[in-house]
């Protein structure tokens, strides 16, 4: 039976100085796929500043402001209602000859067509001794090795909220071993392409009334390619595969591709913003 949700996000941004130029992108919106159905949208802001819908490079819709007025303090609503299938993540079989898989993995049109995903990038590099945290065992299976990833990281970083800041270098994250979810997703996201899988970041939202633990406002988590099987998600800061709980937004090589807010302002002194999230679920 379809679970019924409703999520509600605030933003509220608040300026020591007047802003006289402002362009927001939100990147906030469910994705409508096989599992997320006739997603509705509200948004609006205090400014009653127009919204414009666009398609970012990754084929996701995002929600444009651009306030025609000055103003010290801004805040914005959103409000999605959708219907979701519920997601068994162990609907699919394992190949017996799991070498057929691997090959896969070292096939050069393979490589190619993932290319984006297994490239490294700024969030996602490792130093050389980094590089050997995690290592595959190629006598057990792709999906077992990333279920192993998953608890990997999952006992390797303690969930710690204000320890980390969004730029902050996967070097520090491992050294430190603490973070929040995108520390947890980047730290997977690494590891697994240094094996060879092709593994994009996934943003969304987390359902956390079922005990799981994620930011406050948006959830970050991983999809592994795995030949023969597809895109399967991993939520390493809960060891879980992604389920009916994660709904996702947008995919992309890591946050920056992913950033639910980006924006570029024009005004002098300092600034605050604060959001909230609310999920709230029904069969």
């Amino acid at each position: 039976m379809p679970r019924e949700f409703e999520i509600t996000y605030n933003a509220k941004n608040i300026y020591d100085d007047w802003v006289y130029d402002a362009h927001w992108q939100f990147l906030i919106i469910p994705v409508e796929n096989e599992n997320q159905h006739e997603v509705e949208i509200e948004f609006s802001n205090s400014l009653f500043a127009n919204t414009e819908y666009s398609i970012n490079g990754y084929g996701f819709k995002t929600l444009r402001v651009h306030p025609k007025k000055k103003f010290k303090e801004i805040t914005f609503e959103a409000k999605f209602k959708f219907s979701k299938e519920e997601v068994d993540p162990y609907n699919f079989k394992i190949n017996p000859d799991i070498s057929l898989a691997y090959n896969e993995l070292h096939n050069s049109d393979f490589k190619i067509i993932h290319e984006r995903f297994l490239k490294s990038t700024p969030f996602t590099s490792l130093e050389n001794k980094q590089e050997e945290l995690f290592k595959f065992d190629n006598s057990i299976s792709i999906f077992d090795n990333l279920e192993a990833l998953n608890l990997f990281i999952f006992k390797y970083i303690k969930f710690t909220a204000g320890v980390t800041e969004v730029g902050t270098p996967l070097k520090q994250i491992i050294a430190k071993k603490k973070g929040v979810c995108q520390d947890f997703t980047h730290l997977f996201c690494a590891l697994a392409r240094n094996n060879g899988v092709p593994t994009r970041y996934v943003s969304g939202y987390l359902d956390q009334d079922s005990g799981y633990v994620g930011d406050s406002q948006m959830h970050a988590w991983a999809e592994a390619y795995i030949p023969e099987i597809g895109w399967k998600g991993f939520d390493p800061t809960n060891n879980i595969l992604a389920n009916t709980n994660h709904i996702k937004v947008c995919y992309g090589k890591d946050y920056n591709d992913c950033a639910p807010l980006k924006g570029i302002i024009h005004s002098q002194g300092r600034n605050k913003t604060i959001h909230t999230v609310t999920v709230e679920s029904q069969q």
